[in-house]
């Protein structure tokens, strides 16, 4: 028992619902989420047993001997008992608390105190909900449990302070690593081929203290060293590193891995375990067969419209299974833009033709990559106001749950009312510049499909420009993101490039030219994203074939390189080699992809000038997420030898239930985030350096999200790097 001036320690996250149902489960409910504040849900009539429907929390630490209180406040309409209890959350469910309580429409707080029995990390604090005679709503706040030891500081496991890509290196590309170390003096290292036998050696380079881990570090360059083989590691101090190949196809299965995603994260359809293996295979999610509402008559928010919509296919975004217009274009056009550098890139060779992927569209005589964008642009077209109606030719902003479900969820499990979110300026424009895309490179494939791209395109873009400032609500969140952005300046300028580049059209050079980003710095610090799609259009003015005035395109081309060079400046200054600076403001939410869009920027400008300083600065910018970072991990599902595998999910949730899969190869983790945007990192990670604001846990949502703009990221330069494996490798 803890000591009367003890301090005791809360044993539960977002007990205040603060961060929605994160690290909240809930079942056997016909409805729950955060509403007003609280944790709600409502319990149909006729459950057997009272641990028939309920909701909780899983995964506690209690100790036998300590004290515990258990206090949270509740209300029942219309009135009726619950059971709050404490216990194993693992067979044999051994009860630790089991308190009835009888509730009231009026919010009430209780307490109740009680000794742990066993030392267990397993228990559950939950609140079963089912046996009652007529159906009714539960809601609940202020849920605590103290007691117990504080925890212990978490530290986590980072081996050998040898970091590499753990993947491996392309032979005639660079080949870098970093170490961890008390030296100030530099250092001998060993590169030890898979026999044992030192095949290169040399000394580090000390760098100092770095900001990003807070760590003193050394550097190794060990890039001429060529010889192609497996089971490479470089040896200091006796410390070996992960083992990593040296080979010309080491991101060949990358590319596909990175696309591959996608199917699975398909909505609409079912998922063919034959495809993408047994564990992955599911009903199709959100087609109205109970106990889904369904995609297919979806009807909007309250006051938002009088119609409803067919908006079912396209990608759930995320860990959730909302489906936001914003999120999903710049995904299909970073797909559609892999596909197109086909086209254009001198280097390209290839591996994104029919037969590529696993996908039931395969083997149709169009380009498997074209199969899967297809998925998510008729998603986007669906969400158009139809002609006649108020806003016609706009896009609905998001479509979603009525409230936040828990983790785990199958999607064709998830019961919650689906809602179209109102039309605004910035989804619009994200369907115009995407279906313009696809006006032009489905034409050889599907002109009927093409043609059809492009009316949705030239129908959006107009609307936008009678509607210039229609914003989505910041305060818009519940049941799924907001996805707010104020500043659609952005957003005219890369649909007006598109649609130039699609039809070579007047008009749309005259907006263009207009725009204050045709000319101006578009290419941030810390990558591009989709509230900031500027960048988009001046890649694509750059290096899609065109009209444009020479000097305009050499301006186009020109801004990349520039932008190029000062990423790589940034990579040679930092000792793990990003392309980002090393302060904690630039570790943001979803970090990882930020830092691979400055990485696609290097790449681009490598595709414009091949010279090869921008080749190598690409592939070495790509260590950092394959393993050569703070963690000495691959953010990367499957790849490497730590990798990460318990992404925030309702799909991929094997930590939260062995029977579910955790997510598939190829899947990116959001990354390091210092600003700790979910209670758990909160609570985990307080005062971590940049690169350790990241832990590989389900309820991390911050750090460890999985996300379709994330992936198409990852693929497009999977891509890159798979095509330089057979160009020099």
């Amino acid at each position: 028992m803890l000591p009367a001036h003890a301090e005791a320690a809360e044993q539960l996250v977002n007990g205040s619902f603060d961060e929605g149902t994160s690290g909240w489960y809930s079942y056997g409910t016909s409805s729950s989420g955060v509403s007003d504040g609280r944790m709600c849900a409502t319990t149909p009539a006729g459950l057997a047993n009272a641990w028939d429907a309920g909701v909780g929390q899983n995964d506690l630490t209690l100790l036998s001997g300590s004290e515990y209180t258990l206090s949270f406040t509740a209300s029942a309409d219309p009135a009726t008992s619950i059971k709050a209890v404490v216990q194993l959350g693992v067979d044999p469910y051994t009860g630790y608390l089991g308190q009835v309580v009888a509730l009231t429409p009026e919010a009430q707080e209780f307490s109740f105190t009680f000794t742990g029995l066993e030392d267990t990390k397993q228990a559950q604090v939950a609140f079963h909900l089912g046996g009652a005679s007529a159906e009714y709503t539960f809601c609940v706040d202020d849920v605590s449990l103290l007691g117990g030891e504080p925890k212990e500081p978490y530290v986590p496991d980072t081996g050998s302070p040898v970091r590499v890509n753990q993947v491996g290196y392309l032979p005639n590309g660079p080949k870098n690593a970093t170490v961890v170390t008390e030296a100030t003096e530099a250092t001998p290292w060993q590169l030890v081929n898979a026999a044992g036998k030192t095949v290169a050696s040399g000394t580090t380079t000390p760098r100092g203290l770095d900001a990003a881990s807070g760590q003193n570090v050394h550097t190794i360059d060990f890039s001429s060293y060529t010889k192609k083989g497996t089971g490479y590691t470089l040896v200091v101090d006796g410390q070996a590193s992960y083992p990593f190949d040296l080979a010309p196809g080491v991101y060949a299965q990358l590319r596909s891995d990175a696309l591959q995603f996608f199917y699975i994260q398909r909505s609409g359809i079912a998922i063919e375990g034959d495809l993408v293996g047994s564990q992955y295979a599911r009903a199709a999610g959100h087609i109205g067969v109970d106990p889904n509402q369904g995609d297919t008559d979806v009807p909007c928010q309250a006051g938002v419209c009088d119609y409803q919509l067919d908006v079912s296919g396209g990608w759930y975004d995320a860990g959730d299974h909302g489906k936001y217009v914003v999120n999903g274009g710049i995904a299909t056009y970073q797909l559609l833009s892999e596909f197109e550098r086909t086209l254009t890139a001198a280097t390209a060779r290839g591996g994104l033709g029919d037969g590529t992927l696993r996908l039931p569209e395969s083997d149709n005589g169009i380009p498997d990559i074209l199969d899967e964008a297809r998925w998510e642009l008729d998603f986007l077209m669906k969400m158009q106001v139809p002609a006649g109606e108020d806003l016609a030719g706009m896009a609905h902003h998001k479509v979603h749950d009525a409230n936040w479900t828990g983790l785990p969820l199958d999607p064709a499990a998830d019961p919650q009312v689906r809602e179209l979110h109102p039309p605004s300026t910035a989804a619009t424009l994200n369907l115009a510049a995407t279906a313009a895309q696809c006006g032009r490179l489905y034409r050889k494939y599907d002109a009927a499909y093409a043609a059809k791209c492009l009316t949705a395109a030239r129908t959006a873009y107009a609307a936008a420009v009678a509607n210039p400032a229609v914003y989505a609500s910041a305060s818009d969140g519940t049941g799924g993101g907001a996805y707010s952005d104020n500043d659609v300046s952005d957003e005219f300028y890369w649909a007006a490039a598109e649609l130039y580049l699609t039809t070579g059209e007047q008009q749309y050079l005259t907006d263009l030219k207009a725009s204050k980003h045709f000319s101006g710095e578009v290419f941030a610090t810390t990558g591009f994203s989709w509230p900031s799609t500027a960048a988009l259009g001046r890649l694509d003015l750059a290096t899609v074939p065109s009209k444009l005035p020479a000097a305009d395109r050499k301006a186009a081309r020109q801004s990349v390189i520039t932008a190029a060079d000062a990423y790589l400046a940034t990579q040679k200054a930092e000792a793990y080699a990003l392309p980002m600076p090393g302060s904690a403001s630039n570790y943001f939410w979803g970090s990882n992809s930020a830092i691979i869009n400055n990485v696609i920027v290097i790449a681009t400008a490598y595709d414009l000038t091949k010279k090869a300083a921008y080749r190598n600065g690409a592939l070495q910018g790509m260590d950092y997420v394959l393993g050569r970072n703070a963690l000495n991990q691959s953010y990367v599902t499957g790849w490497g030898d730590k990798y990460s595998q318990n992404q925030h999910s309702r799909m991929y949730g094997h930590q939260s239930n062995a029977a579910l899969p955790n997510p598939p190869a190829g899947s990116l983790a959001g990354g390091a985030n210092a600003s700790l945007d979910d209670p758990f990192a909160q609570q985990l990670l307080a005062g971590c350096a940049p690169q350790f604001c990241y832990v590989d846990d389900i309820q991390s949502y911050a750090t460890n999200e999985v996300a379709i703009n994330w992936n198409s990221a990852l693929s497009w330069i999977a891509s890159f790097m798979a095509d330089q494996g057979v160009v020099r490798g």
